[in-house]
């Protein structure tokens, strides 16, 4: 057979000069690690310099301070007032969910949001408790200490859980280490926030209908055996006033979405309902009929609790345990969130900033008697649309709950739960996302399943359930993507010079005598088998089909590496073993546009020597050339030999 080095236009494809292996891993590490390259600001920059920038790094407001102006602070004053109306009966409701004193909640939106405000990169993220991790809480350290036999030491655990929470994300964005949020896609996340709505929505039935007795499972089939198996004792009392709250809060949540201009309504409802059930209940007495209260609150700013962190308790790995878990819940919520919205603005928020920002926030928090707080959507999008400018809206929150912990605290006395209740369902329903989950089944199959795996693992098992099914099905599919990477058989385009997926463009016609193969993704130890054998299928289908057609007969293999980015030792045996293979079925084998790294790899390997330096391409272009050059030449030399003979 002629040599493709007869190929007269041929350009040869070079082999990058090798780079020394502590550059190599520094670049590599560095790339993993750094992609935001955060030190090019301290390039050629005096030591002052240096510090001074270093020191608005780990505290942005030190940075954006200088250029603050007084415009920004009167939005800044509106929206801190608005969401801070929000903060104090969510901060309430979702402590009672997490079945802590309703005082805690307060506490939580005092100190967090003020060191957020400090350390946070986002203009618009409004600092608070979460309905989900409240309910994490609740579940996972019920399960170890009960609430209300034992409800300091169960308080001790939540401080706990949050300052090994805190202690974690500040941990991930000290190492660098966000690519470990990023395995919660979308669809998870959808899954599961969706689920655990479901089930905050169900538990709280307790408080709608005045039960006091109620299970501590999360499980759909448990909430409603303890809903159903108390019909004597619902109170139609509480769930006359708990439906028209319910009714009220979601009718203030359609006008606000029917004009963005009436967003302060819904932001204001919760309030509103506080008030008018505490009014409702002073007046008629009604706690004195199976509505219960709040009770008594206690005036006064968040004591310490740092002495009250249990590192000696029994129960320390469930508390570890819980932080983790719920570290992880609060940084994907927040840092989607923030990103979400800095996206309207059209800014960027550093993931690293918001974990330590985050990390430090709850580190804090445990030590002044808070528990976890993340960056909630609802409050987030009142934030946003009340005209946040700044971190300072976070700040005259904290202001606002400040002077309500210091004089207003008593006014909640006669706060009905089933209020509260209300304000968490209406809070919720805003969570059940199915447009998103009728999206994700439109445009990609799986990632819908994933969603519904999650949602079911939730409502059906417990939120670690599914929160485990949830990533576990979305590791899997990371796993499936590389160990089985897609092979294209290419065509060419009629009167082109280019060669595209036969599957995409139907036009695309095969060229006779040569296969041509595209391999998607990097050749690893996991999907060099793999590869191994769905490329030698190809050439025993092609084989077949070209003989049934009564086409001539195949004779050369093109391999298309332009996606093909790394490949490792596993994947250079692949290839020689392939290359044995073809020489087996008499045909060549012919690799096209290798990547910078694959070369380097082929030649360190001898591999380039095998398959032979004049058999790779620039181009598949120049392949196709070079084979039907070959194969014309190789014809015209029969001919010429048949004519003599």
């Amino acid at each position: 057979m002629a040599s493709a080095g007869d190929y007269e236009s041929q350009r040869r494809v070079p082999v990058p000069p090798s780079k020394p292996f502590l550059k190599s891993l520094r670049t590599n590490l560095k790339e993993t690690f750094f992609p935001d390259d955060p030190f090019k600001q301290f390039k050629n920059q005096p030591t002052p310099r240096k510090l001074l920038l270093g020191l608005h790094y780990f505290v942005p407001i030190l940075e954006w301070a200088p250029r603050y102006t007084f415009d920004f602070f009167k939005a800044d004053l509106i929206a801190g007032i608005t969401i801070a109306s929000l903060a104090v009966p969510q901060g309430i409701s979702y402590a009672n969910l997490a079945s802590i004193p309703p005082i805690i909640g307060l506490y939580s939106s005092f100190v967090p949001p003020l060191i957020y405000a400090m350390l946070g990169s986002s203009r618009d993220l409004a600092v608070g408790t979460v309905a989900v991790a409240s309910l994490l809480i609740s579940s996972m350290l019920g399960k170890v200490v009960s609430p209300t036999n034992d409800p300091k030491e169960y308080v001790q655990l939540v401080f706990t859980a949050t300052f090994f929470a805190g202690l974690f994300q500040a941990s991930l964005g000290i190492l660098r280490l966000g690519i470990m949020v990023d395995f919660l896609s979308h669809a998870t996340i959808v899954g599961f926030m969706g689920g655990a709505a479901t089930i905050v929505c169900l538990q709280q039935l307790k408080g709608i209908l005045g039960l006091v007795h109620f299970t501590h499972e999360t499980d759909i089939v448990s909430v409603m055996r303890s809903v159903f198996g108390q019909i004597h004792q619902w109170r139609w009392e509480s769930a006359v006033l708990g439906c028209c709250f319910l009714f009220f809060l979601l009718l203030t949540r359609y006008f606000s979405k029917r004009k963005a201009a009436f967003f302060w309504i819904n932001a204001m409802a919760p309030l509103t309902s506080v008030i008018l059930g505490s009014l409702l209940v002073y007046l008629t007495h009604a706690e004195k009929h199976g509505v219960q209260v709040i009770g008594h609150l206690k005036k006064g700013l968040n004591p310490p609790s740092a002495s009250d962190l249990a590192f000696q308790s029994p129960h320390l790995m469930a508390a570890i345990k819980t932080g983790i878990i719920i570290g992880i819940i609060g940084l994907a919520e927040g840092i989607a969130v923030g990103r979400t919205f800095a996206m309207f603005k059209n800014y960027h928020i550093d993931g690293n900033k918001e974990m330590i920002a985050f990390g430090m926030m709850n580190i804090a928090g445990s030590c002044t008697s808070c528990y976890l707080t993340a960056g909630p959507f609802s409050r987030t999008a009142v934030n946003f649309n009340a005209g946040s400018q700044s971190a300072v809206s976070n700040i005259v929150m904290a202001t606002a709950v400040m002077f309500t912990l210091l004089f207003l605290t008593p006014l909640f006395h006669y706060t009905p739960l089933v209020v509260l209740s209300s304000i968490i369902i209406a809070a919720m329903l805003g969570l059940l996302d199915y447009e998103a989950a009728i999206h994700l089944w439109k445009i990609d199959k799986f990632d819908f399943f994933i969603c519904l795996g999650a949602y079911l693992g939730v409502v059906l098992g417990s939120v670690e359930i599914g929160l485990i099914i949830a990533i576990t099905v979305s590791l899997l599919r990371i796993i499936l993507f590389v160990a089985r990477p897609r092979t294209i058989v290419l065509g060419n385009i009629p009167n082109s010079g280019i060669y595209t997926s036969m599957d995409q463009y139907p036009v695309a016609n095969n060229v006779p005598g040569i296969l041509i193969l595209q391999i998607d993704a990097p050749i690893y130890f996991a999907n060099a088998s793999y590869l191994r054998e769905r490329i030698s299928r190809w050439i025993y289908e092609e084989e077949g089909r070209l003989k049934s057609a009564g086409e001539s007969s195949l004779h050369y293999v093109i391999l298309d590496l332009s996606a093909v980015g790394s490949i490792d030792t596993s994947g250079i045996s692949m290839l020689e073993e392939l290359l044995k293979n073809v020489d087996g079925k008499d045909l060549q084998l012919a690799l096209a546009n290798p990547r910078s790294e694959v070369m380097k790899k082929l030649d360190k390997s001898k591999l380039i020597d095998k398959i032979g330096q004049g058999w790779i391409f620039l181009t598949v272009g120049e392949a196709v050339s070079a084979c039907n050059f070959l194969l014309h030449t190789c014809k015209t030399t029969r001919v010429v030999q048949d004519n003599n003979v």
